[in-house]
């Protein structure tokens, strides 16, 4: 039987603050029983603070399109305690292993949100890995462009719009088909935050919509 791995320290005390009654969990509890009504099985790869995990539970729980089953990073990051209060399994896990995890929970789709790692993609997996880019790819993607290194290329290259991409991945950095795109606005006074701010939530729009598209699609 899968098991959660052991927690960290950090994890106990999440625990004893909800035992403790100074951390609510009744929202996760609830959103987690409508996820688990229907749908595709979802993985969700992460590294970092876990925003867009949480903006894709959020969309999930009053729909019957797909269920996030398991949550993987390649690092303990604070996204480990998004799944936690959303009762989900986490794994913390070496990319390469990651596929093999992926495939015991039976997934249909793979989304990665901030997934740091290289992730090497088999051919009975092309076209089932979705990854959320802060950029309208082509443009500022590859290797080492993430977060905020995208945002200040962005504002280097003086351009008055960037947006954000899903796409499907492959074994190169930010190059595999593209699902969808959304434009944003760059203004003049933008600094890096503002811009990341801005960005972020057009993603949080543009990856359920994206995600809804290719399960429609796939029907």
């Amino acid at each position: 039987m899968l098991r959660k791995p052991p927690p960290s320290l950090f994890f106990l005390c999440l625990k004893l603050m909800k035992r403790a009654g100074t951390m609510s969990d009744s929202t996760p509890s609830v959103v987690t029983s409508a996820l688990r009504a229907s749908g595709a099985k979802l993985a969700f790869l992460l590294s970092g603070g876990g925003r867009t995990l949480k903006n894709m539970l959020q969309y999930l729980s009053d729909k019957n399109l797909a269920n996030i089953v398991v949550v993987i990073s390649d690092r303990e990051c604070h996204g480990l305690t998004i799944a936690g209060e959303y009762d989900l399994p986490f794994h913390v896990l070496d990319p390469n292993e990651t596929l093999v995890r992926v495939e015991q929970y039976e997934c249909d789709l793979v989304l990665m949100g901030g997934f740091l790692s290289k992730l090497h993609i088999p051919a009975e997996w092309e076209g089932r890995v979705l990854n959320i880019h802060p950029s309208l790819l082509p443009l500022h993607g590859g290797e080492g462009f993430y977060g905020n290194a995208v945002h200040q290329a962005v504002l280097d290259s003086g351009a008055t719009q960037t947006g954000c991409t899903v796409h499907f991945a492959n074994n190169e950095f930010d190059k595999g088909p593209i699902i969808e795109q959304r434009r944003v606005p760059v203004i003049p006074s933008d600094t890096v935050e503002d811009l990341a701010e801005r960005v972020f939530r057009s993603e949080c729009l543009l990856y359920p919509a994206a995600l809804e598209t290719v399960l429609n699609e796939r029907r």
